[in-house]
């Protein structure tokens, strides 16, 4: 699975398109900001709904490529900037994290979905 695959794929919309497309290795569904420091795998999609400039800085000490803000949470402009600058690309969804969460581990795992 790719990062493009959670909007061609998954349906998901994509808010902040400047990124470099590659492969999505995992995903991490967390809030807690540290959290997402401590144990978000490399190469991974960020699963929340915290919608602020931290999200990215936390992102990319994680070497997550993607966030997903589910709850049709909208994001600060100053976040749409902040992963403009560190290319990490931002989608959005209605989906609840759970539903999310499944979504995605499907799709990782090659599932029909």
């Amino acid at each position: 699975m790719t990062i493009k695959d959670l909007e061609t794929k998954l349906g998901f919309t994509c808010l902040q398109c400047e990124f470099e497309d590659g492969p999505l290795t995992g995903a991490y569904t967390s809030d807690l900001l540290s959290d997402v420091m401590a144990n978000a795998p490399d190469d991974s999609v960020l699963i929340t709904i915290q919608a602020h400039k931290n999200t990215v800085a936390v992102s990319t000490l994680a070497d997550v490529k993607a966030i997903l803000l589910c709850n049709k949470r909208i994001p600060e402009d100053d976040m749409l900037q902040a992963a403009k600058n560190e290319k990490i690309a931002i989608y959005q969804t209605d989906k609840n994290q759970f539903q999310a969460s499944c979504l995605i581990g499907a799709a990782l795992e090659g599932k029909a979905l």
